[in-house]
């Protein structure tokens, strides 16, 4: 049943829309002022990494690697300049043959498209997302079955899996008839954003242009595939499908559709590993998502919507959030049975 049309619903629709809108106008300026600077002014290779940065990038296989403090000493460049690394000591600019100044422009164009105003879906949570998925690429049992094209995808994925993730949730964007919802037909849309967005930055980049089309063609249906599956909705789906695998040991990494499954895994638990992380850093992620959900609540009080759950800063603590949000760590403790 579709959800009644308001004079609230619709002004706040038109606000966010509004705000998407300018923003984007504004990353395309940033954009066409970028493209003239000359490949020297790139910092592209780890020789290039000075100090703690550089220190930092030697533990990056590490779960209590700190990706606030690596943001602060990247300058607010953490999502570039950790994916360039990954993908330079993963082999995968070598084997893929990437132009590394089109590897560049796109990962800045991703970076760009995310939200700095968000609290959590915001350039740092994909740096860090990427850098937990890493994590998993490495682990023994998984690593030694993984082809580069399946790091490749991993890592790609990771990094653009919220691209110009509004801050509001899929509810919210339903029932104020945001034009995403509309699009997308109310399924996925915020991941379906995000993939259709990536793909369009590839496609602009020009950083897959030297591989055949067919090749380029299944990476962006392998991309779509794995950023759908963090649709949170799809939580349980998964689950099921992990633990029957698991029940009859029947996953074969030989196999390239059950290693993709995995990655499917692996992203979804690198989105929610927040829990994971030392506490120091465990408890800012908290922060950030309760912020970003009081937002929203303060918006849909704002137009006179029903408050969604978990946005109600005066009757959702944050403790009883993070009790809430658990429910996607249950995809984490299954992966670590595998």
């Amino acid at each position: 049943m579709q959800p009644t049309v308001t004079s609230h619903s619709c002004n706040a629709a038109g606000v966010l829309q509004g705000e998407l809108q300018s923003g984007t106008r504004r990353k395309h300026l940033q954009r066409s002022s970028q493209t003239s600077r000359p490949p020297g002014h790139l910092h592209l290779l780890d020789q290039d990494y000075l100090g703690q940065a550089a220190f930092m990038l030697s533990k990056v296989g590490t779960w209590n690697f700190d990706i606030f403090l690596f943001d602060r000493l990247t300058n607010g460049n953490s999502l570039v300049t950790l994916v360039i690394h990954l993908f330079n000591i993963s082999g995968l600019i070598h084997h893929f043959q990437l132009d590394v100044v089109k590897l560049h422009r796109f990962l800045s164009m991703v970076q760009e498209d995310y939200h700095s105003q968000n609290p959590y879906h915001n350039a740092i949570h994909a740096a860090d997302v990427t850098q937990a998925m890493y994590c998993y690429l490495k682990e023994p049992k998984l690593a030694e079955h993984l082809s580069p094209l399946d790091v490749f995808l991993g890592l790609m994925a990771a990094a653009a899996h919220d691209v110009d993730h509004p801050g509001v949730n899929q509810p919210f964007l339903i029932k104020t008839r945001h034009h995403l919802a509309s699009l997308y037909q109310n399924t996925s849309v915020l991941e379906s954003h995000h993939w259709r967005s990536t793909v369009g930055m590839l496609r602009e980049s020009g950083l897959l242009t030297h591989l055949p089309a067919d090749v380029t063609q299944d990476v962006e249906q392998q991309l779509g595939s794995l950023i759908l599956a963090t649709d949170i909705s799809r939580q349980n789906e998964f689950l099921l499908t992990f633990r029957e695998h698991l029940d009859h040991q029947d996953l074969d990494l030989q196999l390239a559709e059950h290693r993709h499954f995995i990655l499917q895994i692996a992203l979804k638990c690198a989105d929610v590993c927040n829990p994971c992380r030392i506490w120091k850093l465990s408890r800012q992620w908290s922060e950030r998502v309760c912020e970003e959900f009081y937002r929203q609540g303060d918006l849909e009080k704002r137009f006179d919507l029903e408050i969604s759950p978990l946005c109600d800063q005066q009757a959702d603590s944050v403790s009883a959030i993070q009790i809430g949000e658990f429910r996607g760590f249950r995809i984490i403790k299954t992966f670590i049975l595998f």
